[in-house]
């Protein structure tokens, strides 16, 4: 167990710090307050899971224990949904109501269409 628990901790310090250089990449490519950082990782995080649920559960044996690392230790520490809720509050708060309701239609409906799109990649892996 206690080996377990350090390989899951291991793959969310790189899941999180994929995380921290991706937002911080594309936030820095554009002038906007929205969060696109955010949003890509997010984004982007919904299709990598959604191709390893589908590739590790259909074609790849893979055992419980890396499923496990590799679905809760990385891509948990890679996608984050409380920095979405963040900013979307601070939206709220400002007065933003365009931009917080853009942030939480385009989190939602790209989310889970990368989602989808993911775990069709997966099968066909």
């Amino acid at each position: 167990m206690t080996t377990k628990l350090l390989w899951i901790a291991l793959a969310g310090a790189l899941g999180t710090l994929a995380r921290y250089g991706l937002s911080k990449l594309v936030q820095e490519s554009t002038d906007s307050l929205f969060p696109w950082g955010t949003l890509a990782v997010n984004v982007l995080g919904c299709l990598v899971f959604g191709v390893l649920c589908s590739a590790m559960g259909e074609r790849f044996a893979v055992s419980p224990q890396t499923r496990i690392v590799l679905l809760v230790g990385f891509m948990g520490a890679f996608t984050t949904f409380s920095t979405f809720a963040f900013e979307t509050g601070e939206f709220v708060r400002e007065g933003s109501w365009l931009l917080a309701a853009g942030n939480v239609t385009a989190s939602n409906v790209l989310g889970l269409g990368a989602l989808f799109v993911g775990l069709a990649l997966g099968r066909m892996i």
